[in-house]
């Protein structure tokens, strides 16, 4: 009875020695929590750096798209190029055009420069606005996530505000 008398005790001291080591640290840091914002244009010009791969073999249902898209910080093609959106995009319904988009916004300059962000999701194309998801990403965006806040401006330029935990 003794002996389990002194481990109980030795427990106890344990958990306390734990807290006061805890308390004298500090608050836990949240710079790894903090979300950063990307803001950038995706040109996507049909024939050039979108290029149709499979025509559906109904209308459009099933037609892909591959990218290599330039981004850049303003709307006009001229502005500062700060990387590339690759991947593809499927229509993915019989009735409308709803997209799934697999892409990698990859970072050429700035404070990311050599870091992707790995984006997913479903673009309704009908929606002035649509959410798709960040589900990964590599260099200072590794294994991130977020979401991307997509909106066409005209069917050649699309406004992306990314938010991502890095």
């Amino acid at each position: 009875m003794a002996c389990g008398n002194k481990v109980y005790q030795l427990l106890q001291l344990f958990v306390v020695l734990l807290v006061v080591a805890a308390a004298a640290a500090g608050p836990v840091s949240v710079s790894a929590a903090t979300t950063a914002h990307l803001h950038f244009y995706m040109h996507d010009v049909l024939g050039d750096t979108a290029v149709q791969v499979v025509r559906g073999p109904r209308g459009m249902f099933g037609s892909t798209v591959v990218i290599d898209d330039v981004l850049t910080e303003g709307q006009a093609s001229s502005s500062a190029v700060v990387g590339r959106a690759q991947g593809q995009y499927i229509v993915a319904s019989v009735g409308s055009m709803d997209l799934m988009i697999t892409m990698n916004v990859v970072l050429r300059s700035g404070p990311y420069a050599g870091s992707s962000v790995t984006v997913v999701g479903r673009d309704d194309t009908g929606a002035a606005v649509r959410e798709l998801s960040v589900v990964g990403g590599t260099g200072q965006f590794r294994m991130a996530r977020g979401y991307v806040l997509w909106k066409t401006i005209r069917p050649d330029l699309l406004e992306l505000d990314v938010y991502v935990n890095p």
